[in-house]
């Protein structure tokens, strides 16, 4: 029997599915702590607040706003489904609620990048899946 693993798709779960879930239907999801005195907002999304090690972290929707913290422009990359869309802006981002996100810069020329300029996220297909990204460009 051969197994088929596909490294371009994200891993759901039962604790992802609602990220992906709302990724979706265009709304970017992070985590929030509630704990008292904490309140810090995180991402990547996991079940505990790494600032407080609290469990009381709920869902809650970002402005999907956020400035470019750095970018690099990556013009060879074998990977599916990377090599399809070379070149490419892989960039770290700040999210307004304050954390930083690994993502895509997407409808912007190269030339006009430049640190701390204001983005929106947008939602990329992911092919051969109902999964969309969150990536970001200009706005």
């Amino acid at each position: 029997m051969t197994v088929s693993v596909r490294f371009d798709v994200p891993g759901v779960d039962a604790f992802t599915r609602t990220y992906w879930d709302a990724a979706a239907r265009h709304r970017l999801l992070l985590r929030r702590c509630r704990a008292a005195g904490c309140g810090a907002v995180h991402h990547y999304p996991r079940e505990f607040c790494p600032r407080c090690w609290g469990e009381d972290v709920v869902w809650a929707e970002a402005s999907g706003r956020a400035t470019l913290h750095t970018w690099s422009v990556v013009h060879m990359n074998d990977l599916p489904p990377f090599g399809e869309r070379l070149p490419y802006v892989a960039a770290v981002v700040d999210l307004a609620e304050g954390p930083r996100m690994m993502t895509e810069i997407v409808e912007c020329p190269e030339d006009a990048l430049r640190i701390g300029m204001g983005l929106r996220v947008r939602f990329r297909p992911i092919p051969g899946t109902p999964l969309k990204a969150p990536v970001f460009g200009p706005g």
